[in-house]
């Protein structure tokens, strides 16, 4: 596509403009007048298409001047799709086969042609439907491990580390709405908010906890000024598709660097939000089992991040941070230093954990699993439990076991009556 004037894509004028890129065109085969294009996107943010040819299809995904679900009121910058590609790039290298692989990129256009996954669903809708995903919580826990280690000090070169960070560091717009809508916003009375008016005891219970609105913002303040490894920055169950056996992970466009709990501990957060969502969603018949399945995923989630992670320290620790020259050639187990390590990481992943359950019920953006139980009074049952355990686990984060707080904390308030 020559480099024009950005002008956004429709159904009617993709042919005709995607039609020029002779990479694309002789992918997708046969006459670009002749191609099937559908506008799918039902994301926040963006235009996404699925372009079928003659031969393959392909995804298109372009970048809106503003936010798509708030509409020209809230405009948003054209760059993140930059640094959706720069990510995209990074992790196809962290963890190979993970994400999709990306065909074109013009910068001047905000506009991805990538690999279109099928017959790939939505996680999301996949876990409202209760079915199952084979070595879903393996994937995810390498997914997580890898990018988190590969992208960090541990195995980069410190200039190359440095230079990363300058380059994520431009990716002004979208880290910030993280620092609103996820750390800040569902602590007060922020004007985009919106929340079931059931939860209203609930809601007014957690602002008034000033100690976990400093936790909030204690977390906030390591996001911001933490840039340990490179994240996904919104990795949820609505930015992963599946199969039934196959797993790949998508749309890093709030990719920034950060602190390395924050990518599975917004995952683990809404793998929770299912779990507690599943009452409204199942046949009683049918609940205890696929409740057990979530937090199965969950557990090993946390199991395969700490092998993986650990499988890496041992096998590719060349980075600035404790070198094999203070440890391992004197002798000496970094062990310990790897168990350390690992406890930090937890600590945060269990706070942002916590704020990730909040902000999906009393924030902007809100989660299918919850927004689509019709019964308003049902749902602030579910969702009430949802928010106070998020709150145990931000208050309750510090040296505590990943998978036995959130284990016992799941079961307890699973029966609780909260509203």
């Amino acid at each position: 596509m020559a480099k024009t004037e950005y002008c956004a894509l429709s159904e009617q004028t993709l042919n005709a403009r995607i039609g020029q890129i002779d990479q694309v065109s002789n992918y997708l085969g046969g006459d670009p007048k002749s191609w099937d294009v559908k506008e799918v996107g039902d994301g926040n943010l963006n235009l996404v298409f699925i372009v079928t040819g003659a031969s393959n299809a392909l995804v298109v995904k372009q970048a809106l001047p503003y936010v798509r679900m708030v509409g020209e009121s809230w405009p948003l910058p054209l760059y993140r799709a930059t640094f959706e590609h720069h990510a995209l790039s990074r992790q196809a290298e962290r963890d190979p086969g993970s994400v999709p692989h990306v065909h074109h990129f013009d910068e001047s256009q905000a506009l991805i042609v990538m690999e279109y996954l099928s017959p790939h669903v939505i996680l999301r809708s996949k876990l409202i439907r209760g079915e199952r995903v084979e070595g879903l919580g393996t994937f995810l826990g390498n997914f997580c491990a890898r990018t988190a280690f590969r992208g960090s000090e541990f195995s980069m070169a410190s200039e190359a580390k440095k230079a990363d960070v300058g380059v994520f560091s431009g990716n002004v717009a979208i880290p910030a709405i993280t620092e609103a809508l996820v750390f800040t916003d569902p602590y007060y009375d922020a004007e985009m908010n919106n929340h079931n008016p059931v939860l209203d005891p609930v809601v007014e219970k957690l602002r008034s906890d000033v100690a976990l609105k400093v936790a909030a913002q204690r977390m906030l303040q390591k996001f911001s000024s933490n840039t340990e490894t490179m994240l996904h920055g919104d990795l949820h169950t609505g930015s992963v598709m599946c199969t039934d056996t196959e797993s790949r992970v998508i749309d890093p466009e709030f990719a920034q660097y950060g602190p390395m709990g924050f990518d599975v501990g917004m995952l683990l957060a809404n793998f929770l939000m299912s779990y507690f969502s599943q009452p409204a969603h199942r046949d009683p018949a049918e609940l205890a089992a696929y409740q057990a399945w979530l937090i199965e995923q969950i557990i090993s989630v946390i199991h395969q991040f700490n092998r993986e992670f650990t499988r890496l320290w041992n096998s590719e620790r060349t980075g600035m941070l404790y070198p094999t020259a203070l440890f391992e050639d004197q002798g000496h187990s970094s062990a310990d230093a790897l168990h350390s390590t690992l406890s930090a990481i937890w600590e945060d992943a269990l706070g942002i954990c916590g704020i990730e359950m909040h902000r999906r019920v009393l924030s902007l953006a809100h989660n299918a699993d919850f927004e689509q139980i019709e019964d308003v009074d049902k749902r602030g049952k579910l969702e009430a439990r949802n928010l106070m355990m998020g709150r145990d686990l931000v208050l309750g984060r510090s040296g505590a076991d990943p998978e036995q707080v959130i284990c016992d904390l799941a079961a307890r308030y699973n029966k609780e009556e909260v509203v």
